[in-house]
């Protein structure tokens, strides 16, 4: 069954995407560089890129860098004068994300922040507010990181949470794997804040079984 999701995946990039030498270079420069293969597909980047058109996101919030492929999607994504502010814990794959972003042509709209997201996210009260947030980090802290883009946004901003369905893994309440535990403390959350208006979707493709939240600020 894996390998007809791969092949759905590459016929929707196909028809519907074709073919870009900026990302599949940074694919390609992400895993010279040792980064570990877990960006979203291309099929879910430019769904990334038109959630975020359609928001009229002119101020984007990533959480997660890795080597910059969502990033590159999402700046794309934004107006002439737009901003996008990522955050990255590991100072080598900022690295290899600021080669990528200057390769797409996109690195003078983004700023990357070096460090752990809590301390960058708690030092960024006056660049509020953002239209627009990305959550693909260390699973463990998504009630925190839905938390602190509430309050970093306004009524209206967009939230998305990727891998949340982790090929079911989320229905163990046993489980005492962090990123489960995480994922379940984040489905509390988002099922009792008055705050947010949320749903998840289930996918699969190119990167198995998985999901997303879907959230709005009320």
């Amino acid at each position: 069954m894996g390998e007809r999701w791969q092949a759905v995946d590459d016929y929707i990039a196909a028809k519907l995407l074709g073919d870009d030498d900026a990302l599949a270079t940074t694919l390609a420069n992400n895993a010279a560089q040792g980064l570990p293969p877990i960006d979203v597909s291309a099929a879910q980047g430019k769904m990334l890129f038109l959630l975020a058109q359609m928001a009229g996101a002119k101020r984007i919030l990533e959480i997660g860098t890795l080597g910059g492929y969502s990033t590159i999607w999402l700046a794309r994504a934004l107006p002439d004068g737009g901003e996008l502010v990522t955050l990255e814990l590991e100072a080598h794959h900022a690295r290899v994300a600021r080669e990528n972003l200057e390769r797409a042509g996109v690195s003078n709209t983004v700023d990357i922040r070096v460090g752990p997201a809590v301390d960058s996210l708690a030092a960024m009260t006056d660049e509020a507010p953002f239209d627009f947030v990305f959550i693909d980090a260390d699973k463990q802290s998504n009630a925190h990181y839905v938390d602190e883009a509430i309050r970093l946004g306004h009524p209206g901003t967009t939230i998305i949470v990727d891998n949340v369905v982790r090929e079911g893994g989320v229905l163990d309440a046993d489980s005492d794997d962090e990123r489960i535990v995480g994922t379940r403390a984040l489905f509390d959350m988002l099922s009792a804040d008055p705050r947010l208006d949320s749903t998840a979707v289930q996918t699969v493709g190119a990167k198995k079984w998985d999901g997303f939240v879907l959230a709005r600020v009320r």
